[in-house]
C-alpha cells in the first residue's frame, strides 16, 4: 500500500487503515458484490482522482477482469484488465 497519499498529520499506524477504508473504494467494491458479473460499473467522482484511488481502481479492474469507468471533475477514467486511459 502507497502511503504517501495520506494526509501527513495522521499518526502512522493509522494511515494504512485510512487508505484501506475510503469510502470511495468502498462504494466501488459495492458494485462488484452487488452488480452481475462481467457488469461495467460506472461511477462519478465530483474531486479529480489521484494516487491511490487510481492505482486502487486499476488493480480491481485486473482482478475481477471488469470494466471500470469513473468520471471525475474534469474527464472520464477507463479501467481495464489492469489498465487504463482517459478521455476529456
Amino acid at each position: 500500500m502507497i502511503l504517501k497519499y495520506v494526509l501527513h498529520e495522521i499518526e502512522s499506524e493509522h494511515k494504512e487503515f485510512a487508505l484501506s477504508t475510503h469510502s470511495k473504494k468502498l462504494a466501488f467494491v459495492f458494485g462488484l458484490i452487488k452488480l452481475p458479473f462481467g457488469a461495467t460499473i460506472r461511477g462519478f467522482k465530483n474531486p479529480r482522482i489521484y494516487g491511490d484511488f487510481h492505482t486502487a481502481i486499476m488493480f480491481m479492474s485486473e482482478v475481477v477482469k471488469r470494466e471500470i469507468i469513473v468520471r471525475d471533475g474534469k474527464r472520464f477514467h477507463h479501467f481495464s484488465n489492469g489498465d487504463y486511459w482517459k478521455a476529456s
